[in-house]
């Protein structure tokens, strides 16, 4: 059995363990607030801009002379995944999740015979991938001086994207994220975004009538690498407000069972402290009996 002086010690110890997690969770909450909002604000303007190039690929006379980003290299044997976690932890299983999501994509990709190559957006995502996939791994970009997802991060991974793509490096992206639905469950996704899944994005998607000037294939040259940071950045938003959520409800969790294992060591602290008192009692009794 623990002496007093220990139990003592680890009570203070848990106190202040649930004090850092009560104020933890605070933040997350404060922040996630932001995040929602921006995540929420962010939804309409990805889902317009799939549907304007929606619309002007179904405009498109000559598929073969259209932009590469819309029809992609005409195969499909290397396959580049992005996978986009946090650069902090104690956030419950927001990263794991999404590692989960890849990594099953991963398997499927390497049992088919294709060739894998992978990004990684936040340290942590890199730090349990390169563990399995190591050799897979071509660039781990990481913004923990960021405070926020902003336009420009997404931006830079956009253009290191489109950039390998040019250099034909890969066939097919696809990039891996939370969607936040509400504070207790965030949605693992993957999305398709090179070359553009015009099939399943049509089933999905309502295309508006346009007319377009100058030509469709000029627009959809300018258009198409700025919707592929919109994607990123629309992904970005999404894993913001999902990581707060998931912190939030980790850490407030984390203080729930503080606070009952602190009820239970001061339960086993009076009960050390009462069976003390009376063996000092019996002690006492017996001497004077003795007498």
């Amino acid at each position: 059995m623990a002496s007093l002086d220990d139990l003592k010690k680890r009570i203070s110890s848990v106190k202040s363990t649930q004090k850092i997690t009560k104020a933890m969770k605070m933040v997350a909450a404060a922040k996630l607030k932001r995040a929602q909002e921006s995540a929420e604000k962010g939804r309409p303007y990805s889902q317009k801009m799939n549907n304007v190039i929606l619309n002007l690929s179904s405009g498109i006379s000559d598929k073969d002379n259209a932009p590469k980003l819309l029809s992609g290299t005409g195969k499909e044997q290397i396959h580049l995944c992005v996978v986009m976690t946090s650069d902090r932890g104690l956030c419950g299983g927001f990263n794991a999740n999404i590692i989960k999501k890849a990594k099953s994509y991963f398997l499927k990709i390497v049992s088919e015979g294709k060739e894998l190559k992978i990004i990684t957006v936040g340290s942590k995502g890199n730090d349990q991938l390169k563990r399995t996939f190591g050799d897979k791994i071509i660039e781990n970009i990481s913004f923990k001086n960021s405070k926020n997802a902003s336009y420009f991060d997404a931006e830079k991974v956009g253009k290191s994207i489109i950039e390998k793509f040019e250099k034909e490096e890969f066939d097919i992206c696809t990039i891996f994220y939370n969607q936040f639905k509400n504070v207790i469950t965030q949605i693992p996704q993957s999305q398709q975004i090179i070359p553009l899944n015009v099939e399943n994005d049509n089933q999905n998607n309502v295309v508006d009538s346009y007319e377009f000037e100058p030509d469709e294939d000029e627009i959809l040259s300018n258009l198409l690498p700025k919707n592929i940071s919109t994607q990123i950045f629309k992904a970005m938003l999404e894993n913001s407000a999902s990581e707060q959520g998931a912190r939030m409800s980790a850490m407030d969790n984390a203080t729930r069972n503080a606070g009952e294992m602190v009820d239970k060591l001061t339960i086993e602290y009076n009960r050390s402290r009462q069976a003390a008192i009376t063996k000092e009692l019996i002690e006492i009794i017996s001497g004077a009996e003795s007498l």
